[in-house]
């Protein structure tokens, strides 16, 4: 099981990180930038994370003869998760390393650009920036920003370990033909 969660976890890293890269990369370069979006980021993680549901399936078809309970199902999908956070943290942090930490600085100041742009009056454009003030300090502290890294990502992991977990506990879900056709 080990083998197959790394193996999963690292494809599911990769595959969110190369969308991170490409959007980074967009956004450096003044583009317009599709990437940008939350929405687009959850997307490709739920991309990235349907690895579980392909692991899983691997495992009950190739290891356990087409049966899997929920409890094993679960443990396969929180593994990939836990390797694709793992992955997602450390490659934020390098990209924070490379770029020297300017992302905070430019998130808040988005923040407050935002807030101007939108008609705050002094005192509630006061208090956005005392907000955004006490959001870098806590920022540049890395056991606060290592798990709201974590945090990103994992939560997506979680929903949909749980629900392949559900749907695998069915041995006729995405019942593979082999096992079918089998006496």
């Amino acid at each position: 099981m080990n083998k197959i969660i790394l193996v999963y976890g690292s494809i599911t890293g990769a595959t969110i990180i190369g969308s991170m890269i490409l959007g980074i990369m967009a956004a450096s370069s003044g583009a317009n930038s599709f990437f940008a979006s939350e929405t687009i980021g959850y997307s490709i993680m739920l991309i990235g994370f349907s690895m579980i549901f392909v692991a899983t399936k691997k495992y009950r078809d190739q290891e356990l003869g087409g049966v899997i309970n929920f409890k094993t199902a679960l443990k396969i999908g929180l593994g990939i998760s836990l390797v694709a956070g793992i992955v997602y943290v450390i490659t934020w942090e390098v990209n924070l390393y490379i770029n020297d930490y300017a992302f905070i600085e430019e998130y808040t100041n988005s923040i407050i650009d935002k807030a101007r742009e939108s008609g705050a009056n002094q005192q509630e454009l006061n208090e956005t920036i005392q907000k955004m003030e006490e959001m870098k300090t806590q920022y540049n502290n890395p056991l606060y920003r290592l798990p709201i890294t974590f945090t990103e990502i994992f939560p997506v992991g979680l929903l949909l370990s749980l629900i392949s977990a559900g749907l695998f506990r069915n041995p006729n879900f995405w019942k593979s033909e082999e096992l079918t056709t089998q006496p």
